[in-house]
């Protein structure tokens, strides 16, 4: 039986500069793409993009030393075309949409169960909320672990790599939102921003 080391919470103040470093570590080391302006601004200021908006939320990872070793975030703002196809932006719209975002663990911390229990937060999160009719996210399939992560949690919506030229390589999903008595939203009910490489890309 694995004995638990961590613990998942909101962030704080004094978290985010540990926070940032695990995200600008992942999109260098995992994706890379280094740090792209248009893509991480979120980053750079995770205050911000996550604390400040009363819809938006931060999650860490801490271990028993109460260092970061985890990050996931989640925001209102739907995916944008260009450079998605304009059906998906319709589809999730910004403001009814939950979209995950940074969902990062360090490498030494992988499979744990440490991403599968951030999502669950972040879900639980987007259903108190009220106002979200689905959840939503992208990821690079190239980042190893990430696409089977995310297909053993929601349903795949549209993959890129079938599109003409590929389109940008990426895997859209739709994650079940559950109302807190229990009633799941129907999918797909009824713009933001550009589509960052493996944005939510995500390990066990």
């Amino acid at each position: 039986m694995q004995v638990r080391t961590f613990s998942v919470r909101p962030a704080t103040p004094g978290d985010l500069d540990e926070a940032r470093s695990v995200m600008l570590d992942t999109v260098y080391r995992d994706f890379g793409t280094g740090y792209v302006p248009r893509w991480h601004a979120d980053i750079v200021d995770p205050a911000g993009a996550y604390l400040a908006p009363a819809r938006h939320t931060l999650l860490v990872a801490v271990d028993a030393d109460g260092q970061v070793i985890g990050t996931g975030a989640l925001d209102a703002r739907g995916p944008q075309h260009p450079p998605n196809p304009r059906w998906l932006a319709e589809r999730y719209p910004s403001g009814e949409t939950a979209q995950l975002r940074r969902v990062y663990v360090r490498p030494g911390h992988r499979r744990r169960g440490i991403a599968r229990e951030m999502v669950a937060r972040l879900l639980d999160f987007a259903a108190a909320d009220g106002g979200y009719r689905s959840v939503y996210l992208h990821t690079d399939p190239a980042v190893p672990g990430a696409e089977p992560f995310w297909r053993s949690l929601g349903t795949v919506v549209h993959d890129e790599r079938h599109d003409t030229g590929g389109g940008q390589g990426i895997v859209h999903f739709e994650l079940p939102l559950e109302r807190a008595a229990g009633e799941r939203v129907p999918s797909g009910a009824a713009a933001s921003r550009e589509a960052a490489p493996g944005e939510a890309s995500c390990w066990k």
